[in-house]
C-alpha cells in the first residue's frame, strides 16, 4: 500500500480527527460509528485495531 501523508485537524477544544482512506477502510471491513482502540506504540506511531469486547 502507498505511504500517504494526511493532515491533523482541530475537532474541538480538545479533540483532533484524522481522514482515513477509502481504501483502508474497505479493506478492514470497518463501518461508520464502529468502535476502534488506538495504542500509541511510541516514537510517534500509533497502531488502530477493531474493539473487541473483554470476556
Amino acid at each position: 500500500m502507498a505511504k500517504r501523508i494526511i493532515k491533523l485537524t482541530k475537532s474541538s477544544r480538545y479533540s483532533y480527527s484524522v481522514v482515513i482512506p477509502r481504501e483502508i477502510i474497505k479493506k478492514y471491513g470497518w463501518k461508520s460509528k464502529q468502535k476502534l482502540t488506538i495504542e500509541d506504540k511510541g516514537r510517534g506511531s500509533l497502531e488502530i485495531k477493531d474493539w473487541r469486547r473483554m470476556k
